[in-house]
């Protein structure tokens, strides 16, 4: 049987299954994106699918910054907070 690949979320620290958590980039080009398929090139930090998880991380984003070596502003914040919560809106 082959092993799944395990990654932490870098809020709760909580180690899971890579397809259980959601993966947020920095593209080379230095655009910060949510990933929802984990393919897209880049440096990557993963979160839990869970809302207080993201909603808390999300308001420092510092654990998530360091994740991805590279300060994130406010812009950037919004526009994750909005696709990241947004994906497990649809998930449920």
């Amino acid at each position: 049987m082959k092993k799944k690949p395990q990654r932490s979320c870098v809020s709760c620290r909580t180690v899971r299954d890579k397809s259980e958590l959601l993966r947020v980039v920095v593209t080379p080009e230095g655009e910060v994106a949510f990933d929802p398929t984990g393919k897209l090139s880049g440096r990557g930090a993963y979160l839990c699918r869970n809302e207080a998880c993201i909603t808390a991380e999300l308001k420092k984003a510092a654990k998530l910054s360091k994740g991805l070596k590279k300060p994130l502003t406010d812009e950037e914040i919004r526009e994750l907070a909005k696709s990241l919560l947004g994906s497990i809106a649809e998930d449920k």
